[in-house]
């Protein structure tokens, strides 16, 4: 039986980011394809007390790592610590993300075979400080160099990763996302808002996000429309604090919404997505308003114009935000254009059995064995609508 272990992600079921949505998919479609499937979640605690346990989800072994740290230090124990026990198991190491590569050097020299998804681009992000990326810079190159197959998610982090290795030992697989038909307005109304009668964003409240500049945008006239942010805001960050004082009555700021289906039903209802994103690959939150219909207001730059394409309309400061805002909310005829070419994006490029079977080949290479030894796909993806 052939087995991964999928590493780089605070665990599953998902309930945070993309990757854990992403492993989650993965582990389940590799499950029912006769693959052993390990994945490591992690378990903050005051006190370890049973640094690994193993329980079962689904056929899927959940391998639960106790770390005792808070903050960064607690995800460089974690990332540490799952090393340590896989290098001491059989089968392909998944790695998601490259923040804590310094460890794979570890499972190479116990000779695991490892693929790691080399996500965006850390070290450019704004937020962080010189020494933070220092960290991150030296960890993608150990990252490249220790993993014996490199997966890029969009192909402007392909030819980024060119610069570090021959693109002979690079995949482009991009992020996956279910069809998105319809969905309840109880969600949408319970923030006192009309379907189709508000814009969103959804994204971390960050400066490469554009967060700020979007809600000045929005705010620099009056709307017949409402901006949902969606995003934890904090008082004790300055940004946030920036985006609250910029904020008028228009604005809903509900913070962070961690159920998955009323993320889904706020974001079919919407006008519009907004994506400010600067820095990344094939984002997942854009990549889901293309599969749920979503016009997109996207910020202008290499990453989103290939991953939006006809279904955006794009923005490169706050006055042509403003300006594309107004678009959205007066032009039904382009709204209407752009779903339609939204829907026609993610059916040809971020289908869930395309993305996952590439992942499959992927470790069917590394085990030696020819992709067409892989099963065909014979059902739906996991949680497709």
């Amino acid at each position: 039986m052939p087995t991964i272990l999928i590493l780089g992600t605070r665990g599953i079921p998902a309930a945070h980011g993309g990757f854990e949505t992403f492993a989650e998919k993965l582990a389940l479609f590799l499950a029912g394809r006769g693959w052993k499937v390990g994945v490591y979640c992690q378990e903050e605690v005051e006190r370890v007390d049973q640094r690994v346990r193993v329980d079962t989800w689904n056929g899927i072994d959940l391998i639960h790592v106790q770390v005792a740290s808070k903050g960064p230090r607690a995800t460089l124990e974690f990332d540490w610590q799952c090393a340590l026990d896989a290098a001491r198991r059989p089968g392909i190491c998944l790695v998601l993300g490259y923040n804590g590569a310094v460890f794979l050097t570890w499972l190479r020299l116990m000779r695991r075979k490892i693929i790691t998804n080399m996500d965006g681009i850390e070290w450019r992000r704004p937020k962080w400080g010189m020494a933070a990326r220092t960290w991150f810079w030296l960890n993608e190159w150990i990252g490249a160099w220790a993993s014996h197959r490199l997966v890029a998610d969009h192909p402007v982090i392909a030819d980024h990763l060119a610069t570090r290795r021959p693109r002979s030992a690079i995949a482009t697989i991009t992020y996956g996302a279910d069809p998105v038909t319809s969905a309840p307005e109880a969600p949408v109304r319970a923030l006192g808002l009309e379907p189709g009668n508000y814009l969103i964003s959804i994204a971390r409240i960050e400066p490469d996000n554009n967060i700020l500049p979007m809600v000045e945008a929005f705010c620099s006239q009056k709307r017949d429309m409402k901006l949902v942010v969606l995003g934890t805001l904090s008082p004790d960050i300055p940004y946030h604090v920036a985006v609250r004082k910029a904020a008028n009555a228009s604005v809903v700021l509900p913070g962070a919404i961690y159920d998955q289906a009323a993320v889904k039903a706020l974001r079919f209802h919407a006008r519009a997505y907004l994506h400010g994103h600067t820095v990344g690959g094939t984002n997942p939150s854009l990549v889901e308003a293309l599969a749920a219909g979503n016009m997109v207001i996207a910020h202008d730059n290499p990453y989103n114009r290939w991953t939006a394409g006809a279904a955006a309309i794009y923005f490169t400061d706050r006055q042509s935000c403003a300006e594309r805002m107004r678009q959205a909310i007066e032009d039904d005829a382009l709204v209407r254009t752009c779903g339609a070419a939204a829907r026609a994006r993610a059916n040809e490029a971020f289908r869930w059995d395309d993305v996952l079977l590439a992942y499959e080949t992927e470790a069917y290479r590394l085990l030696g064995v020819s992709a067409a030894a892989a099963q065909p796909v014979d059902r739906p993806s996991p949680g497709a609508v």
